[in-house]
Formats: C-alpha cells, structure tokens, sequence
C-alpha cells in the first residue's frame, strides 16, 4: 500500500492532470485516490477499506472486478480487442439480446458512454423531424456534449437556444412550451427516473404516459434517458417497468460494469437513417464502438442478471437502507427522507422532491457534512450533491447493509453537531 494520503497523492495528479482528476464530476471532499476496487469495497491509499456505494458513478452494478465479468473479458480478448471495421459474433449476440429485452428496440447501436448515446439520440431526434429544437428537464444530466449542458462557458449561444428547459411532473408547463414553440420540437429528453440529482424524483401517476401522449399529439420524438436506470432496474428500462414506450432510448453504465460502453435503441425506420445502414445519412461513427472487451462484458451482465433474481435481492437490499436511513432521520428529529428506487438510495435533507426546485430547497450543507461523516466511519457516499445518488451492488451483503446503517446514527448526530457549532 501506499505511504501517501489521498491528499498528498491529488496533490501529485493536480501537477499533471487540471484539478487532478478526468472528469468534474469526479470531485469530492476530502479527496479520495485508491489503491484498488474490489467487490463493494475501495482500498483508500495511506488509508483503509471503505464499503462503497458510489459504484463508479452506477456502473459496478456486480462490484468491482466481477470474477465472470473479468474471465468473459479475457476470453474475448484473447481473440483481438478490437477489428475496428465491420462486426463482429459478439456484437451481434449483445444487439440480439438487447432487443429482446427493450421494448422499444427493433435494433440498437453501441457506442462508448452514456453522453455519446444521447448525443445521437438526439441528432436523429433533428434529423428525423426536421425541426431545431429539444427539450431536456431541469436538475437532469445527460452528458457533456453542448446541446444538454446550455448556457454553459464555451458553449455556443445559438446551441443552448436551441434547447428549451421544461420541470419534471409538470405535464402542463410542458404543453404550454408546445403552444410557445408550435412544430419546433424535435425531441424531449427525459430520465424516466430522476437519479442524477442528488435525491431521487419519481414520475407523478400518469407523468410519463402523458409525456408519450403529448409527444404523439406533437409529432415529437420521446426519448427516454436510461443511462442510469437501465439494466440496473430492469433489462428493458423503466420504459418496460412503466409499460410506456418511447421512441428512442439510450442505455449505458450498469451494462458494462465498469467497462465503457454505451447503446442507442429505437425502432426500425428511425435507426436505419443513421449512416451505419444503406441510404442513412444521419452520422454515426466512433472508432471503439462495439469494441470486444466492453460487449464482452455487457453479455456477461447480461448472464448474470437474466433469470431476475439478482434484480430481487439488490430491490430487497435497497428497501432495507432506505426503511433504516428513513428511522434513523426520524429519530434524530431531522427533515429527511429517504429517496431512492429499487438499488438506488440517497438519505435526502428536506421534502420529498417532485421536481428540481424542491431540491433546491433541501439542506445541501446537512447532506455534505453527513456523508463526510459516515466516510470518516468506514462508508463511502459521495458527498456532493449534484451525481450524489448512492447504489448497491450485488457484491453487496446484508451485513454491509446493517454495518452501514450502525455508522449511519452517529455519522448524522456528528453532521448536525457540526451544523450547531457553525450557528
């Protein structure tokens, strides 16, 4: 092991790598480097084990370095990573298992992350209406490219215009955007579960039916974005859980466990206009896609999660923390709730959020202070707010679970002593 702290050792990256980590997403405080991941445990360099549950981002939905993921991988590889022209076996048994498992999937391409997926997603969302603009929620992500990040530095003024920002739950603002921009609204972007802003926001009954209908009603593209719910709650999506269908949708994390990949599905008309099939003209390229060791892998997700079975015990684990955090809040006389759907968790310092703006109104100071606290005990949650969900992963156990619920009692007595003390 290391002799070095996660401090010193960030210090050392920050000299060659701006900010010392490769994605802004992936700060934290205090700092984390790690010696290895393993199973549902990081090894912190100069320190010691932390049971995780930020899962590179949601991808570990097996833990970290998966034995049969790992072995498929080898066995793949062994035969060349990657051709970079035509197709190969692999590709064609993952697109054929995926379609049976998406309903909205006639055929799907592969791409390298979740932000590539929906960068397609909606070029074809443009290229199929004609029309310039899409429509995203407000408090989701879905990726760095310019057209979901508008109004960021370096991002053309005329890109973020052409992206309209509606509230999550709300099926009346939304028609009222259809009113302002008549025959102007190629797509509408949207998580069927909010995951990626800190707490989790479920859709209202009958939320994302009416979406599917006021997209019908518009001649508008639907897109779900299931980069963080797919595979992780269900092989089809939530659009399978839901029972509504959109008409694209984009898939990634779970599905490699760790390994880069990313998947676009839709029916048949619409994906044939990419330029992969005769006659598209819709551009889909990338060097990597479809590469062995990630398909590889993504089958071997796909063996292991297949018979359900590994889905009910993660939705039993994910019960068991949020009832327990739940108590825990409760007791401590603090306004929590505990978020979450299925293998996904987050202890919530305010409201139960129907869209952005209450979670603008929850405790974020509360939410960093407590997660630093139960990092201090041996638990590892992200401790900002913005890509602060928490999962499970079936590498997990029951006594991870009660472990991590013990700490969790002091680490929120700490987090609001803390709070008092700054008053």
């Amino acid at each position: 092991m290391s002799a070095e702290t996660s401090h010193e050792a960030l210090a050392r990256a920050a000299l060659v790598v701006p900010g010392g980590v490769s994605s802004g997403r992936r700060r934290t405080s205090p700092p984390l480097v790690t010696e290895s991941a393993s199973g549902a445990y990081l090894l912190e360099v100069g320190g010691g084990r932390l049971t995780d549950y930020y899962g590179g981002a949601g991808a570990a939905i097996l833990g970290h370095g998966d034995e049969y993921v790992t072995e498929r991988v080898a066995s793949a590889t062994r035969r060349g990573l990657h051709a970079g022209v035509g197709v190969s076996l692999l590709e064609i048994e993952l697109a054929e298992r995926l379609t049976a498992a998406i309903p909205c999937a006639d055929q799907v391409l592969f791409c390298n992350s979740g932000s590539e997926a929906t960068a397609y997603a909606l070029r074809l969302a443009r290229a199929a209406t004609g029309r310039p603009l899409v429509v995203r929620m407000d408090g989701s992500y879905h990726g760095w490219h310019d057209a979901v990040i508008p109004a960021a530095p370096g991002v053309l003024a005329e890109t973020g215009a052409a992206t309209l920002v509606a509230t999550y739950n709300d099926l009346d603002g939304l028609a009222t955007l259809f009113a302002e921009y008549p025959d102007q609204i190629a797509g509408i972007i949207v998580e069927p579960i909010v995951h990626n802003c800190g707490p989790t926001v479920m859709p209202d009954d009958g939320f994302l039916s009416g979406l599917r209908a006021l997209c019908d009603r518009h001649g508008t593209l639907l897109i779900f974005d299931e980069v963080v719910t797919g595979i992780r709650h269900h092989l089809g999506g939530v659009g399978a859980i839901q029972d509504v269908r959109p008409d694209l949708a984009t898939f990634g994390k779970s599905l490699g466990n760790g390994y880069p990949i990313g998947v676009l599905a839709g029916p048949r008309p619409l994906m044939e206009r990419f330029n992969t099939a005769d006659g598209g003209t819709v551009v889909f390229a990338g060097t990597f896609n479809g590469n062995r060791a990630s398909v590889a892998a993504a089958l071997a997700v796909l063996d292991r999660l297949d018979d359900g079975t590994a889905h009910a015990a993660l939705f039993s684990l994910g019960q068991t923390m949020r009832k327990g955090l739940q108590e825990i809040a409760d007791a401590a006389g603090v306004q929590a709730v505990a978020t979450g759907y299925g293998s996904v968790f987050t202890l919530w310092f305010g409201p139960a959020p129907r869209d952005h703006d209450d979670v603008r109104r929850g405790d974020r100071a509360l939410f960093t202070r407590y997660r630093q606290a139960l990092r201090q005990r041996g638990h590892f949650e992200k401790a900002d707010v913005d890509g602060g969900r928490s999962v499970i992963s079936t590498s997990h156990t029951e006594q991870d679970i009660a472990a991590t619920l013990e700490a969790a009692g002091p680490a929120l007595r700490a987090a609001l002593a803390g709070r008092e003390e700054d008053q």
